[in-house]
């Protein structure tokens, strides 16, 4: 693959790894209280970025793993974890979303060093784009995958298709993700390492319409049952635990943290 990067400050840049997810963050009503039960769960550690005092990023053993913006309430948007995908122009990626029945819901906006957008896709699943500089450290995020993203959603083969022509997926231009058909599963894959899934249940089956579409991040964490309880023990939901067998170790559990944002802890083992 050929890397936009500079020797100087080996910046890597949205156009050299286009179409994979590359980076996730929270929309806040309160940046304080969300960082707060996120270091309790998970003891993240946060530092501010160039993109101003609202911005925040979340470390784990000094490795960039997510991104904080009390914005929830000043742009009028959920409260909710997003992914946001790599593009090398959030203007043609936004035009090719709404011409196969997507939606904006904000953006693009320029937040130097890149330019942001969040979508809808025709099913309703909302995801950002990014186009331009990545994070410092981003490079270690991606080897360490801290965090991964799956697709929940009513068709996952008409998702593929969408996604496949918003993002470039398969387009065959150099770098591009790849998508596979795996099981019940569609599965893209970067620099042949597995970056995000689509599911929609049994393949063959009628699409279900009482599923909500929606994109749930997956944090990979070493001790699934003490990130349950240190949630339970700062104010936030178990939605689902993973495991039917209460004297089995739980190895996955779906968490809402006290504003209402929705998330996965999944074993380090199963990711």
């Amino acid at each position: 693959m050929n890397r936009d990067t500079t020797v100087q400050d080996d910046v890597i840049t949205s156009q050299s790894v286009f179409g994979a997810p590359c980076w996730v963050s929270l929309t806040a009503r309160d940046e304080a209280a969300a960082e707060d039960y996120y270091h309790a769960v998970f003891g993240w550690k946060f530092r501010s970025i160039p993109l101003g005092d609202r911005f925040r990023i979340a470390y784990a053993n000094e490795v960039p793993v997510a991104g904080i913006a009390p914005v929830a309430s000043m742009w009028q948007m959920a409260v909710a974890w997003t992914p946001y995908f790599a593009v090398s122009s959030a203007d043609e990626a936004v035009a090719r979303g709404q011409e196969r029945g997507g939606t904006t819901a904000v953006g693009p906006i320029a937040f130097p060093p890149g330019r942001a957008a969040l979508l809808a896709d025709r099913d309703g699943a909302v995801f950002g784009i990014w186009e331009g500089r990545l994070i410092s450290g981003w490079e270690s995020w991606r080897r360490a995958a801290p965090a991964f993203v799956r697709l929940h959603t009513r068709d996952a083969f008409d998702a593929a298709m969408f996604y496949g022509e918003v993002l470039e997926w398969a387009s065959k231009k150099p770098g591009c993700c790849e998508v596979h058909y795996e099981a019940d599963e569609v599965v893209l894959r970067s620099e042949g390492g597995v970056v995000a899934r689509i599911h929609s249940g049994a393949v063959e089956a009628a699409p279900d319409p009482t599923i909500r579409p929606h994109w749930q991040i997956h944090f990979a964490v070493p001790d699934v049952e003490a990130c349950v309880a240190a949630a339970r023990a700062h104010g936030g939901t178990v939605v689902r635990v993973g495991t039917s067998h209460t004297e089995v170790p739980p190895t996955e559990a779906v968490l809402r943290d006290p504003d209402g944002a929705q998330f996965t802890v999944t074993s380090r083992q199963n990711r």
